[in-house]
């Protein structure tokens, strides 16, 4: 490979024509061994095969993460709705009870009717006694305040 007093690659190497060259511009250097910001190289470029696989393993990683994470998600979700059909069944079965005990009630409440008309019955009649009870109190007293009026006459 060739290269002039600049260090550039003249390019007659057969070898090294498969890499491009870096071209430079000419400057005026007087300094020495200072390079300007128009002279320096470019650092080498790293490997792009290699950086590939990392951000495809860091990729891999991350995605397996947000899979398990909706996974678990997936996982709560299920247990929160067995969760809530086993209540469900639960207030089933206590309304079913309920719903018996209401009819049990309803029945026992329709033997008992009868007799809750007979008491109703009575009571009429006794308060129909009290009543005939409070005019014959004041018919007797009435009797009474004459019988005495006569008496003194």
């Amino acid at each position: 490979m060739d290269i002039d007093q600049r260090g550039e690659n003249t390019g007659s190497d057969t070898a090294s024509e498969n890499v491009a060259p870096v071209p430079k511009k000419p400057g005026n250097n007087n300094d020495g061994g200072v390079e300007t910001a128009e002279e320096a190289t470019e650092p080498a470029e790293p490997n792009i095969d290699e950086l590939c696989r990392d951000m495809f393993d860091k990729m891999a990683v991350f995605l397996q993460g947000e899979l398990t994470a909706t996974c678990e998600d997936y996982k709560l979700l299920e247990n929160m709705n067995k969760l809530t059909s086993l209540k469900y069944m639960e207030m089933k079965d206590i309304s079913i009870n309920i719903s018996r005990n209401l009819q049990d009630l309803n029945q026992k409440y329709a033997s008992l009717q009868p007799y809750l008309d007979q008491i109703n019955q009575i009571e009429e009649q006794v308060t129909a006694l009290e009543q005939a009870a409070y005019r014959l109190d004041t018919y007797s007293k009435k009797l009474e305040a004459k019988f005495k009026k006569l008496e003194k006459r």
